[in-house]
This record gives C-alpha cells, sequence and structure tokens, in this order.
C-alpha cells in the first residue's frame, strides 16, 4: 500500500505541476531543443524502472530503520521486541511521509503558480528551509534545513509512541512515551545525524 500510494501521488505531482515543462525550462538555457526532447523521450522510455525502483527504495529505507531501533531496543528496552513488529511500525509510520508531496502540490498549484524546477526540488513543506530561503545559502545547507520540518517531528513522535508501547512493562508505567523516545533519540536520532552530515560532506 505505502509503494502504491507512493508512486500514485509522485505520478500525480508530475501530472498536476506539468514537470516535464518544468524539466523542459530548467535545461533550455544549455541544451538544444532536440537534445531536450531526446531527453524526455528516453526518460519516459525507462519510467518503468522507476516504478521498479520504489519498492526497493521502501524496502530498504524501512528495513534500515527497523535495524537501527532494533539496537536501540536492544540498550535500553527490558522487554524483548522482535524485529518484525520494529519493521512492521517503520512501514506505518512512513505513511507520515505521503504528506509531503501532498503538501507540495497544494503550495505550488494554489500558491506559488510561477516557480523552477530548483524551486520545487529546494522547497519542503513546514521546514526551515521555508523560514530561511534557499538562494542565498550554500549548497550543503539546503539537506539539512530541509530534514528540519514537522513531519519529521511528528514521525519521531509516531516512533517513540509505538516503541514505547512495544517497550512498555509493567515497571515503566507512565513512562512509555519517554521510554520511547529516549530509544529512538539514542538510535535512530543518532543515525540521522550522521546521515545528514555524510550528505554535507558530499554536497
Amino acid at each position: 500500500m505505502l509503494c502504491i500510494a507512493l508512486t500514485v501521488i509522485t505520478e500525480f505531482t508530475k501530472s498536476v505541476l506539468h514537470f516535464d515543462q518544468l524539466f523542459y525550462n530548467s535545461l533550455a538555457e544549455n541544451l538544444t531543443t532536440k537534445q531536450i526532447e531526446n531527453i524526455l523521450t528516453l526518460q519516459e522510455k525507462w519510467k518503468w524502472v522507476g516504478y521498479i525502483f520504489v519498492p526497493v527504495y521502501v524496502l530498504l529505507k524501512t528495513l534500515i530503520i527497523a535495524s537501527i531501533l532494533y539496537v536501540g531496543v536492544f540498550f535500553f528496552s527490558k522487554k524483548e521486541i522482535t524485529f518484525k513488529a520494529l519493521w512492521n511500525l517503520a512501514i506505518k509510520a512512513d505513511f507520515i511521509f505521503l504528506l509531503v508531496p501532498v503538501f507540495k502540490v497544494i503550495w505550488f498549484y494554489f500558491f506559488q503558480t510561477t516557480h523552477t524546477l530548483s524551486d520545487f526540488q529546494s522547497f519542503f513543506p513546514l521546514s526551515a528551509i521555508n523560514i530561511i530561503g534557499y538562494k542565498d545559502l550554500e549548497t550543503w545547507f539546503l539537506y539539512p534545513l530541509q530534514v528540519f520540518n514537522l513531519f519529521e517531528l511528528v514521525y519521531w513522535l509516531v516512533l517513540s509512541y509505538y516503541v514505547g508501547k512495544l517497550a512498555f512493562t509493567e515497571k515503566d508505567k507512565g513512562k512509555s512515551m519517554d521510554l520511547g523516545f529516549k530509544i529512538v533519540a539514542s538510535s535512530y536520532g543518532s543515525a540521522l545525524i550522521l546521515w545528514i552530515v555524510v550528505v554535507m560532506f558530499f554536497l
């Protein structure tokens, strides 16, 4: 369901916001019309590869997050939690990020109707980058400011709540959310910071 929803929303976004035209405009200064048309034709021909990539991406992402949470559970939970339960939680929590492209479509369709491909790629709804703006920023600052967003916060809270419920024991009564947040912050939080640093380094 997550893969299907992600694919449908992605295709809907491309259609509503006329992605081909945005892509064409972004390349128009450097390439000829014929070259751009060849690129668009090639993209259309190999579009099916993208459909295959979606489940692979979702699988790898959720497996990695479940693995990271499993490490946190191993160190901080007194109750045994199966990897399958954490993977199931990681898949369900990832539905939160489906709202990101929906918000982007709403913004660019109704509010910022005149935009470029760069505007779309740099925009992340309800994030720090929209407060600061991206045009005067160094490239390596873009990603961390995009990650600092309301959806990520909600994702943390959802993970914390359900991990806390899974790790809950009678001794932890009334503290399941605190326990869950401790596990998520120490495992997923640490991994996220490391990932941001790596991305910033390569940018």
